[in-house]
């Protein structure tokens, strides 16, 4: 069984940009020592740019890899390739990349980009095949609809031990149809277990996901509670987001059964614990995920059920402390012990 694990950046939108440059050291140094392969660094034109966010990372750390997120609107294949293969001739270091063909609309509309959802899963394909043929060394000729470039080589090199992890969006059919033209990981913002029959299940890939586990269920309920309050004011946004979107993952998620009962109030269906799966965080526009919510022992259950569907990548949402990645570490190890048994 393979299981890979990424953290998230924190956004320089939500940290006073004295203090944002030790935010992404300190973050960086904590997934690090929480056994993640990777983090995720966020885009968008409201944040700092991620490649340099992401060196900050490297120079904090030993090993981790920083996993960009990669807009095609925002830069040309070749530049992206550049990135990848200067960061590792540089710091001889990885670096890890997740393919967006969406974003904000707004701000794809901002930049003069009104292309059709599924388009953006085309584009992104033709960026990311020119992208890694130059990764790979190739000299790359490519007449495409959305990129052209002749007789195009890349230097420096980029080593073979030090080639890219792929991963792109794929809760729509466009993004899963993408993820196999490239050979990306697909990465799904996951169905609640308890609601899908597991013969229609998506299996394999990876998922999105953020995790509050405690030795004890209602200590851990109560941290969610107080970490992602109910917001009018987000809800307002949340709806006003939703008016705009074009994203499948967030209508998707959108559908789900809200949860605002208080745990104690739940029906209990294992270990003595309601069902884990929360929406709150998506509700209230404080996160773009679901959680798992719980003891160590039921989000470990949940966890390796997801385990025991093929899901090899766990992307988890931005950690507030060391602490609540150590909780999440304690719940994978319980996951693969009881999957492995």
């Amino acid at each position: 069984m393979s299981l890979t694990v990424y953290s998230t950046c924190p956004q320089s939108k939500d940290v006073e940009p004295s203090r944002y440059l030790e935010a992404v050291r300190a973050t960086a140094r904590w997934s690090e020592e929480a056994g993640c392969a990777g983090m995720l660094v966020y885009t968008d034109n409201s944040i700092a740019d991620p490649w340099l966010v992401a060196q900050t990372a490297i120079t904090a750390t030993e090993r981790l890899a920083p996993l960009v997120a990669v807009q095609p609107v925002y830069m040309h294949p070749y530049t992206a390739a550049s990135m990848v293969s200067s960061i590792a001739c540089l710091h001889g270091r990885s670096v890890h990349l997740n393919m967006l063909a969406g974003g904000f609309k707004n701000d794809l509309v901002a930049l003069g980009d009104r292309t059709e959802h599924d388009d953006r899963y085309a584009r992104t394909v033709e960026y990311t095949q020119i992208m890694m043929g130059l990764l790979r060394g190739e000299t790359v000729t490519h007449d495409g609809r959305w990129h052209q470039v002749e007789n195009l080589k890349l230097a420096p090199a980029c080593l073979p031990e030090l080639q890219p992890e792929v991963l792109i969006s794929g809760s729509s059919p466009a993004g899963r149809a993408a993820a196999a033209e490239i050979g990306a990981t697909p990465i799904r913002y996951p169905e609640p277990l308890a609601e899908t029959d597991p013969a229609e299940a998506p299996t394999g890939g990876g998922v999105r996901m953020g995790i509050i586990a405690r030795d004890d269920a209602d200590e851990a309920w109560r941290v969610a509670h107080e970490r992602f309050p109910t917001d009018r004011t987000g809800q307002v946004a949340h709806a006003m987001a939703m008016r705009v979107s074009d994203s499948h993952w967030h209508h998707q998620l959108a559908r789900r059964t809200r949860v605002e009962t208080p745990p104690a109030e739940l029906g209990s269906l294992l270990y003595g614990e309601p069902e884990p799966y929360w929406l709150g965080p998506f509700e209230n526009y404080q996160s773009f995920c679901p959680y798992l919510v719980g003891s160590h022992d039921r989000v470990a259950a949940e966890v390796a059920r997801y385990l025991e569907r093929g899901v090899e990548v766990f992307v988890l949402d931005i950690p507030p402390d060391p602490e609540d990645l150590g909780h999440a570490g304690e719940v994978f190890s319980r996951a693969t012990a009881a999957v492995g048994a």
